[in-house]
């Protein structure tokens, strides 16, 4: 995981020195939204309208925050109207890069070979780590976005007049809800779970996974009143936790050290990953190829010898009950 100075591309790891041995993550840079007559959203510039064709997402599908966005793409029936391209799952000296692999597309665009060189044809000057996801706009060249969690929300709405599914995961009587529960999730869940397997002192990991699992703790307890998050209904919620927990038992419990339990010791929360991975379109999202080997494959200073765990086995297609104890459980 390198980033660039002002444009020039180094291969850097991260620096917890002066953190305490803290990961923290670098905020998103790219932050203007796709709106459906091109006005400005809550950030960045305007002139960005919501148009078939115009814009491309670039995407790893080991990825929990780019996997967000193929999962609303999926869910709104965005696929073409929004292309796609999927680096290669191995993250090494060049960061993210389009070479000959199952599942990797190459660059669809321009032929490039680093996903870098997207960020510096955006901003020749850049100052800063090469994420993904990207969206990027075709006809002005440049990223209206690198991050995830505004990505998706776009995607919820933007596109409305494009396509038939005009189902709600943001829904304004849930506004408050959604961001609080989100908040909680992202800091101790989401981000959690780097924050453990990328600590480097015995202080910040320890105080990280106390965090982590008091949070699974909480949302066993919540799921096991209600199918859902917030209830009866599917929101962006439970897309957001569920990208992190369909990942834990094969990656994150172990070459994250986050090891006291598996969501398979969860019988709530094993059961609700379940119930939305067999959510129409969805299992299509899910690589599990590509989400172990880039773990285990690009972290060195984690697994110096990137050996690749053949297990464990994993049955999201098993049943769930969850239809049948929440009788009344919809999508809005």
């Amino acid at each position: 995981m390198g980033l660039l100075i002002e444009g020039k591309w180094h291969d850097r790891w991260y620096d917890t020195k002066d953190n305490n041995g803290e990961f923290i993550r670098e905020d998103s840079q790219f932050r203007s939204w796709i709106t459906p007559d091109g006005s400005a959203g809550p950030s960045g510039i305007a002139g960005f309208p919501a148009e078939p064709g115009r814009y491309h997402l670039y995407v790893s599908l080991a990825c929990p925050w780019a996997h967000r966005t193929l999962i609303f793409r999926k869910l709104k029936s965005l696929e073409d109207i929004i292309a796609v391209s999927i680096v290669h799952p191995h993250m090494l000296d060049q960061g993210w890069v389009f070479d000959d692999w199952k599942g990797e597309t190459g660059d669809n665009l321009y032929g490039y070979k680093c996903l870098h060189q997207h960020y510096t044809r955006a901003k020749s000057e850049y100052t800063g780590r090469v994420t993904v996801p990207v969206l990027w706009d075709n006809q002005r060249e440049t990223i209206v976005s690198n991050e995830s969690s505004e990505i998706i929300r776009m995607f919820n709405s933007a596109f409305n007049e494009f396509t038939p599914v005009k189902t709600d995961y943001y829904p304004e009587d849930l506004l408050e809800e959604i961001d609080l529960i989100n908040a909680n999730i992202y800091q101790n869940l989401n981000n959690g779970v780097y924050r453990c397997g990328f600590a480097t002192t015995q202080e910040a990991y320890q105080a990280a996974f106390t965090r982590l699992f008091d949070c699974l703790n909480e949302l066993e307890s919540r799921l096991s009143k209600q199918r859902y998050l917030l209830g009866e209904i599917i929101t962006e919620a439970d897309w957001r936790l569920f990208t992190t927990l369909v990942r834990f038992d094969a990656v994150y419990f172990s070459h994250f050290k986050t090891n006291m339990r598996r969501i398979h010791d969860y019988p709530e929360l094993s059961g609700y990953v379940r119930d939305l991975f067999q959510q129409p379109g969805i299992a299509e999202t899910v690589n599990m190829e590509h989400i172990k080997q880039h773990y285990y494959y690009s972290h060195e200073s984690i697994n110096p010898t990137r050996i690749v765990p053949e297990g464990p086995e994993l049955d999201f297609e098993a049943p769930h009950q969850r239809g049948e104890r929440f009788e009344t459980s919809k999508i809005y």
